[in-house]
């Protein structure tokens, strides 16, 4: 049985994230326009969190009693195929389900003019669509608090947190932060009060905690598909990345010098430095 409090901790985590969302507006309070070398660096920098954690938090979380990784290398003992075959599905049905949710939001076709003016319907057909574009990013957050209230975790306020709860719920509230400059700025070329892109940024990732509890109490109630649900949050978001982030990247960079390469590369490496010394902590 999946205790209420353990529920109540996980949503307040995915709501973290979604509200990290909401910074990504706040640079419009001060600045009439992002450019586009800081846009493709942000875009850069979300790719190589989001990459890292998947590889080194949940994938290796998911064989984490198989795989050993320290400061002095790796070392693999074997790993039975229940495991593997687990691990290889999680991928594939997450990489399934952002493909499934590419082609609802092309089916949408959501224009951007109603974020500013929406009645009721609108916003539902809009929750919809953001539901499974976000989902997968919730769903990443639950599942790595598996382990909640599990002996050798980090103390905080009481409980006993899994160091890749707090790892995973960092790099999604950063990958947020530029998702929010993106969602920002077609809202401001139409004059939409700086207030309201915080709202409707925050607005754009609210099913983040809704996908976090439901994948938490998912491995908590079934923890025998504990690397299915690794693999399924690591698959997810590897294609996010490569399907998505880079490409906007690539987009927004085209009226830069070789295309914004430099701040896209620039973008990953550092995001993979930010994140990677956390999975060997």
């Amino acid at each position: 049985m999946v205790e209420l409090w353990s529920l109540g901790f996980v949503f307040v985590a995915g709501l973290i994230t979604a509200f990290a969302t909401g910074l990504g507006a706040l640079p419009f309070f001060f600045l009439s326009d992002i450019g586009d070398r800081w846009n493709v660096a942000l875009w850069g920098i979300a790719s190589g969190i989001m990459l890292s954690a998947s590889v080194f938090g949940l994938v290796l979380e998911a064989l984490g009693a198989y795989v050993h990784v320290s400061l002095g290398g790796l070392s693999v003992d074997p790993i039975p195929h229940q495991d593997l075959l687990l691990l290889a599905g999680g991928l594939a049905a997450g990489v399934l389900l952002v493909y499934v949710a590419h082609d609802v939001i092309e089916a949408a076709e959501v224009d951007p003019q109603q974020y500013a003016e929406a009645d009721f319907k609108k916003l539902v057909l809009i929750l919809g669509v953001l539901t499974v574009h976000s989902f997968p990013e919730g769903v990443a957050v639950g599942v790595s608090f598996a382990d909640l209230g599990v002996q050798g975790g980090t103390q905080i306020f009481g409980f006993v947190v899994p160091l890749l709860a707090i790892f995973m719920t960092i790099a999604i509230s950063i990958h947020n932060v530029p998702e929010g400059v993106a969602i920002s700025i077609p809202l401001r070329s139409m004059g939409v009060p700086n207030w309201k892109l915080v709202w409707w940024s925050v607005f754009s990732s609210l099913p983040q905690p809704i996908g976090a509890v439901i994948a938490f109490y998912f491995v908590r109630t079934a923890r025998e598909f504990l690397p299915a649900g690794f693999g399924f949050a690591a698959g997810a978001m590897i294609y996010l990345v490569l399907t998505e982030f880079i490409p906007e990247a690539r987009d927004v960079g085209r009226s830069l010098p070789d295309d914004g390469r430099r701040e896209l590369i620039g973008g990953l490496v550092a995001g993979v430095a930010v994140m990677l010394p956390l999975a060997f902590i």
